[in-house]
């Protein structure tokens, strides 16, 4: 992914969300629905979050130090983790809270016809927030299905901004629902519902971010098709096999490769560092994203 790409998509959706977060919180003070409340919190956590994946890409275009020899490219994983509990937090738990509390004491709407207005406005700008990641996800997804990417993929921030706004447009259509059911029926309840569900509906987007970020931070390798590419790429010429190998993403677009390879025997000193260097070659050719290739040469037993 380019880094432009994804920058693209979380601008668009920082943009939205806070223009969201405005509309729906003022919404809320003349309706005093809990959904519009529950939103508001939503669109809120949503526009810090956008802040937080923005920080932690200029975070980790940092240089690496003696301490940290590696670099700092985890620190998308880091932030996209916070975004994750904040989403947790101020997203699911708050809505439940309120819409709980509204369910045990329901309040009547007041002008309900704005609320519904700045949804349906919402749900327009929140489409074009959705519909603008997922032309960049398309980018890289390659073949796999979305929730294959979603899973599968080492750059964070597409993944969060998709799920963000797939919960995002289904909380304003049960935002909408419950106001429209409270003014239908005349029985508030119905947005105390809505709540519970936008609550309930985060929660369930939370987690997966949670177990996949977490995945991420504590380090995950190349992924099966780039592990067959970067052993086939190893072997050849004077090296006979993998005897085995190891890697790492350090970062969304920098990966670790330690390999041992078993080289034809009767070779000198000069033809070893020739075979290291061509199969190093090979693999960056082939798998860009491998920047740190570490390869140690031994016998092949197996022919010896």
């Amino acid at each position: 992914m380019s880094a432009s790409g994804g920058t693209k998509a979380i601008v668009a959706a920082l943009g939205a969300n806070a223009g969201i977060a405005v509309a729906k919180f003022v919404g809320f003070l003349f309706t005093g629905s809990s959904s519009m409340l529950a939103e508001s919190v939503h669109s809120l956590a949503d526009t810090s979050n956008q802040g937080l994946l923005l920080l932690g890409k200029k975070t980790s275009l940092r240089k690496a130090t003696k301490e940290h020899p590696f670099g700092f490219g985890r620190d998308r994983y880091f932030y996209s983790f916070v975004v994750a509990l904040m989403l947790f937090t101020l997203g699911s738990v708050f809505a439940l809270y309120e819409g709980i509390h509204k369910v045990e004491h329901p309040e009547p709407l007041s002008a309900p016809l704005v609320a519904v207005v700045i949804l349906v406005v919402a749900i327009g700008l929140e489409g074009y927030s959705f519909f603008t990641a997922m032309g960049e996800s398309r980018k890289i997804k390659g073949d796999v299905s979305w929730w294959g990417f979603i899973r599968q993929s080492r750059t964070p921030e597409l993944p969060v901004v998709l799920l963000e706004d797939t919960g995002a447009l289904l909380g304003l259509v049960f935002a909408l629902a419950g106001v429209g059911l409270s003014e239908l029926t005349g029985d508030p309840v119905w947005d105390g519902i809505g709540t519970i569900m936008i609550g309930a509906l985060l929660g369930v987007i939370a987690i997966i971010l949670i177990v996949e970020m977490k995945s991420l931070l504590i380090g995950e390798g190349a992924t099966e098709g780039e592990l067959d590419a970067i052993v086939a790429e190893l072997t050849g010429g004077h090296v006979a096999r993998v005897i085995h190998i190891r890697t790492q993403y350090l970062g969304p677009d920098e990966l670790l490769v330690a390999a041992k390879l078993a080289l034809t025997p009767n070779l000198d000193v000069a033809q070893v560092a020739a075979a290291i260097d061509e199969a190093e070659a090979k693999v960056r050719a082939k798998v860009p994203n491998a920047r740190l290739i570490y390869l140690e040469p031994d016998l092949d037993r197996q022919t010896v």
